[in-house]
């Protein structure tokens, strides 16, 4: 099959033809198209565009920029909007142009788009500009997102009723080819009726992406000729009065808009019967969800036309027109209302069908039934599976099939096996990694504070102390409401730099009018970050903003920043402005809520995603410098996740228990981390990551055979679920792109939300032998062909499981396990793998569900855990799983620009994977590479290392002392539980050793010096580098004012050698020459010990099979003893007390089951 000839620049490039487009590059396209319109018609118009970012849209204006030199070409200017509302008030403006003299354009059509909320912020513009009307050959066109699933919102909504409240018609698209034809129709619509023309877009139609046909002349629209409009028109004008604009509006202008959707057909009869019983009304998404709900039951156009079905597609939902609603309606028994949310539709129909004579009217059913019971909610959004079961249950009375009936037990045994999940763990969105937030939104213990609108806003599910939030420039503000009336003082608020250029200013400026005392953390990150990293709408330096808020009076301003140096110069900052490092930020904090007022501290440090984004454009300098851990040294406190919360921390799985490990692929190098309270960390100075060496078994996989394709029969539908940040929608775009090169329909839904933020995404891939073969944009309940499941649990959630048959899906699935938010917060939060695959294997079938470890392999291989998704792409195609050629996906990976070649090999080695795994794996792992220690040890396997390692720790005395006490509780455990696993054998062979082998000075030294850190460090990285240790030594190390916690400080190279020395000095530990052993952490290490055998001697002394499971919890508590200073103090505390419940226990005869570990959430 010979492929297309496509270029990425043809979206706008090319004048007319078949494009893959997504919703957002429609929009983009969309006024290049009405320009080429009116040069058609020899108008010289121009055209404006102005809105303010907000998902569904958060994209547009990165879009826009991105095809800048396109828009000047068609005269299109785009200013983004500081906030919705003057961006709303500058289209106005735009429609004013030729009111005037010395006008340089016949016209300026415009655009303003905003999220829902948005929209609400503009209904006073809105009001006045749709009275005022548009500009004869101008038009305004306000595009609203609308989030009726809260999927990246504060609140769900939807827009409709706003724009009814401005008496503004609005358009309902369907997909993104409709995004292009409604488009088109609403500037037509605009500049016929005078009216400013809303059209509705959503995720469904947004950031899906399909096949349309681009032609700036596809639609043809008609000027209606039974309207007759008034003297004057209906245009805007200057002076006009308010009263005659309103009476131009009520009694013309909106009467024009209904006209033309007559006479240009907005609403269609897309479905028709000769003796139609029950019709189906529906607009939008919801067309195509009913669409799939009929299909999924079986019942296409010839069925429904013998069954006495009829669908009409409505294309403006307001105002209603009612002459193609009257015509439809005739002849029906009932009528069935499918839309969104509130109902637009329904309230209008019932309306029209009023004055109906009872025996002609039809009944009328959608939100309630006929008996006022609840049919379709309008709550969330609707799936086909929902529809499906309204459908069927209205048709019931007069058709039914096998296959319906089917269909409504396969979603009853779904919804059964959905309500028993074998696991509750969640992926929750949390920062990225670096996140100057996860310092940034700390507060000292005894404070709260509120969220906003941005990324800050996740902290209310955090362990932050942060409850409620406002709206987009409401921050603070609430407080002005509470502060009166509570005994609480004071509360700090978080508000982003970009939310504070929106509107939040005003709010800090009526804080201080008011008088309360609060302290507005102005989260300095340099980028509107929660919609994709853009930029301000202006100019907004830290010195200027410091001045600002100064000049607001603000009485007490503190710039915290992880560089305060940068700043050599603050001649230009406001003059009580002070400066910290963000390590002080709990000092400031604790100063600046006991000062009376309103303070501010700005926490300057710039987005970690986007450091990482300029890092790759070269705009900005790459630290040459990488954070690693000693796992040896680790204790596995997650004290270093407390501190930095970055989920770049990965767990390490060990003999000796969980360690961290960091994720170098994954790492932005924020460095908090390193503040973790253990000598484990060290940064590595030049050099650079060891790439892996290319095999040299390459010619082995030479001959890869062509897999056999799936049919395309029906459209083949591919579920892909992964994390947010990894490239997940990347091969969702790169399939859409394959299917377009070999003339296939297709259409990509990504469904992200907050999932840029390590949350869940999921892309629904549909793709068929024609794009009309295709309906909805997400793969309904059970329909799903392959899970290509990029993260386990993700691939295994509920949403998941939902899309799979057992009959028709297949399941490859990356079996990494990737950690959860919750991992930040709790050491040892679970990950329940097994669950989640069996979850896979019960919804698939054993035979066709395929794990395998991608992100190990691909790392190893390539160097970069971000092949992984790719490689799984590979491993998927070449079990014939993916309905097109190699030929198509490698030119995709081309075309889509980045990291080609990797892309690329890593696509090649999923299918090596897939043809010869073995093989795979030996190129992974070569022979000569230093082998991984075994995680799990048999008992004497542990018993041989840990007393190896107690003589090297001490000396044989010492290992004999600890194989004395295992060897004692074997004989005891062997006499009593013969038959049974040495399980408490086990608990006290791991928890003497560790309490035995506390890692003090001389330790900590031998394990830097013993040569496996220097391998480790050599397997790691090439090339020249330095090494810096981070310490706190008690002796040398300052503490902080206000926790008495000491602090770290940096050590040179030198310390190798150091260590070395210091590590030969063991010998001296715990005799009267011993330095270090006076302090109050080694005899607190050394009483553990005694007090440990003597909890295994009580254990002896009461052990029965009653109490088996109490004396394995105190035998195991050791295990909770973790980290250095005063986290190992603070842990040793909360054993102590358990440990006395537990001896309490074993004494009397209660049997105490203590909750050691927290299931992940």
């Amino acid at each position: 099959m010979s492929l297309a000839d496509i270029r990425l620049d043809d979206k706008y490039r090319l004048a007319t033809g078949h494009l893959y487009l997504t919703g957002t590059q429609a929009l983009t396209r969309l006024p290049m198209l009405q320009k080429q319109r009116d040069e058609a018609r020899g108008l010289d118009t121009a055209g404006f565009i102005s809105g303010y970012r907000g998902s569904p849209l958060g994209n547009l204006d990165k879009s826009l920029w991105d095809a800048k030199d396109y828009l000047k070409q068609n005269a299109i200017h785009f200013q983004p909007g500081v906030n919705e509302e003057l961006a709303a008030t500058a289209v106005w403006g735009s429609q004013q142009v030729n009111l005037f003299p010395h006008g340089k354009y016949d016209g300026v059509f415009a655009l303003w788009y905003g999220k829902g909320p948005g929209v609400d912020r503009c209904g006073d513009v809105f009001k006045h500009g749709n009275s005022a009307g548009v500009a004869e050959n101008g038009g305004v066109l306000i595009l609203a997102g609308d989030d009726h699933g809260c999927k990246s919102s504060t609140i769900a909504h939807q827009s409709e009723h706003a724009f009814i409240a401005s008496m503004i018609p609005v358009l309902n698209p369907s997909n993104v080819q409709e995004i292009l034809d409604y488009g088109i129709i609403g500037w037509e619509l605009s500049r016929y009726s005078g009216c400013w023309v809303a059209m509705k877009t959503i995720a469904e139609n947004v950031d899906s992406s399909a096949v349309v046909e681009v032609d700036p002349l596809r639609i043809q629209t008609r000027i209606p000729e039974d309207f007759q409009l008034p003297e004057g028109g209906l245009h805007i004008r200057w002076p006009d009065p308010p009263l005659a604009q309103e009476a131009r509006l009520n009694t013309y202008k909106i009467y024009a808009a209904r006209a033309f959707a007559r006479a240009n057909q907005l609403n269609k009869v897309v479905i028709d019967s000769p003796q139609p019983r029950l019709g189906i009304i529906t607009t939008g998404k919801s067309y195509l969800d009913v669409r799939q709900a009929l299909e999924e039951l079986g019942i296409d156009e010839q069925l429904c036309a013998s069954v006495g079905i009829r669908v009409l597609k409505v294309g403006m939902s307001w105002p209603l027109e009612p002459v193609s609603v009257h015509d439809f309606a005739e002849g029906l028994d009932e009528i069935l209302v499918v839309e969104e949310k509130r109902s637009v539709i329904e309230d209008q129909l019932t309306g029209q069908l009023y004055n109906w004579p009872v025996e002609q009217r039809p009944r009328v059913v959608g939100e309630f039934d006929e008996a006022g019971r609840s049919l379709l909610p309008n709550l969330a959004e609707l799936t086909p599976a929902m529809i499906a079961r309204v459908i069927a249950k209205r048709l019931a009375p007069i058709y039914s099939s096998p296959k319906i009936e089917a269909r409504l037990q396969f979603l009853q045994d779904k919804e059964k096996a959905l309500a028993a999940p074998l696991f509750k763990t969640q992926r929750t969105p949390h920062f990225c990694s670096g996140c100057p937030h996860n310092s940034s939104t700390k507060v000292p213990e005894g404070s709260r504070a509120l969220a906003g609108i941005g990324c800050h806003y996740m902290t209310i599910w955090m362990d932050r102390e942060t409850d409620t939030f406002t709206q987009m420039g409401g921050e603070g503000v609430t407080w002005i409401g509470q502060a009166p009336f509570t005994r609480t003082p004071h509360v700090f608020q978080n508000l982003g730099d970009g939310t504070y250029f929106h509107s939040g200013h005003l709010a800090l400026r009526a804080a201080v009018a008011s008088g309360v005392n609060i302290t507005y953390k102005i989260l300095y990150n340099d980028a509107v970050a929660m919609t994709g990293g853009q930029p301000i709408d202006g100019v907004l330096r830290v010195d200027q903003l410091s001045r600002q808020v100064f000049n607001e009076g603000v009485q007490r301003i503190a710039l915290v920043s992880d560089d305060p140096d940068k700043y050599p110069s603050r001649d230009q900052f406001a003059p009580i402005t002070t400066f910290h490092h963000r390590r002080d930020l709990d000092s400031v904090q604790r100063e600046l809520r006991e000062f009376e007022g309103v303070s501010v501290i700005i926490y300057d440090q710039t987005c970690a995603t986007e450091k990482r984004r300029r890092r790759k454009r070269g705009t900005m300098v790459d630290l040459d410098k990488r954070a690693v851990i000693n796992p040896a040294v680790c204790e596995g406190c997650g004290d270093c996740g407390a501190k930095s919360g970055c989920l770049s921390i990965l767990p390490k799985e060990t003999a000796e228990g969980r360690k961290r490990e960091i994720d170098q692929s994954a790492c932005n190098k924020d460095f908090s981390c390193v503040e973790g309270f253990c000598p484990s960390f060290v940064t590595v100075h030049g050099g650079t990551l060891r790439k892996p060496a290319l095999p040299d078994r390459e010619q082995a996989f030479a001959q890869l055979p062509e897999p056999t394709l799936p049919s395309l029969d029906r459209p083949f539908n591919i579920l892909l679920p992964g994390v947010g940040g990894t490239g997940v929608t990347t091969v969702g775009a790169m399939l859409g792109y394959a299917a377009n090169l070999e003339g296939k329909g297709c259409s990509v839904l990504d469904q992200a939300g907050l999932a840029q933020k390590f949350g869940p995404v999921v892309s629904h891939i549909r793709i068929a032998a024609r794009q009309e073969d295709l309906f909805a944009v997400r793969i309904a309940a059970g329909e799903a062909h392959l899970l290509l499941g990029c993260d386990l649990l993700v691939a295994s959630g509920p949403d998941a499981i939902a899309k799979l048959s057992s009959e028709k899906s297949y399941a490859v699935v990356n079996s990494q396990q990737t950690p959860t938010a919750e991992f930040t917060r709790n050491p040892d939060a679970e990950f329940p793998a097994e669950a989640m695959m069996q979850t896979i294997r019960e919804a698939v079938g054993e035979q066709k569900t395929h794990f395998v470890q991608a992100t190990d392999l691909a790392t190893r291989l390539m160097g970069d855990s971000i092949a992984s998704n790719l490689f799984m792409l590979g491993y998927a195609f070449q079990l014939g799983l993916i309905p097109l050629t190699s030929a198509a996906i490698e030119k995709a990976i081309e075309l889509n620009g980045v990291a080609v070649s990797l892309n690329q090999q890593a696509f090649l080695w999923g299918r090596r994977a897939a043809f010869d795994l073995p093989a795979v794996q030996a190129a992974a792992y070569p022979q000569a590479a230093p082998a991984e220690p075994p995680v799990t040890l048999t008992l004497q396997e542990r018993l041989e290392k840990n007393s190896q390692a107690l003589t090297e720790y001490q000396n044989l005395a010492y290992a004999e002392r600890y194989l004395a006490l295992v060897y004692k509780v074997c004989e005891a455990e062997a006499r009593l539980f013969p038959d049974d696993q040495p399980a408490l054998t086990e608990a006290v062979a791991f928890n003497y050793f560790k309490l035995l082998a506390y890692k003090d000075e001389y330790e900590v030294a031998r394990l830097y010096s013993n040569g496996d850190f220097t391998r480790q460090l050599q397997a790691q990285f090439e090339g020249d580098y330095r090494l810096e240790f981070h310490l706190a030594p008690s002796w040398l190390a300052a503490r902080d004012p206000h926790t008495g916690v000491p602090r770290k400080r940096s050590f040179g190279p030198w310390m190798l050698k150091a260590f070395d020395v210091l590590a030969r000095f063991r010998f001296l530990r715990g005799t009267a020459f011993d330095p270090f052993g006076r302090s109050l952490e080694r005899r607190q290490e050394r009483e553990s010990i005694d007090h440990y055998v003597a909890d295994v001697e009580l254990i002896l002394s009461h052990l029965n099979a009653g109490n088996r499971h109490t004396a394995l919890s105190l035998a195991r508590l050791p295990e909770r003893i973790r980290g250095y200073g005063h986290v190992k103090e603070s842990a040793m505390q909360a054993a102590a007390l358990q440990a006395a419940r537990m001896r309490q226990s074993l004494i009397s005869g209660k049997i105490e089951l203590p909750k050691l570990y927290e299931v992940a959430a």
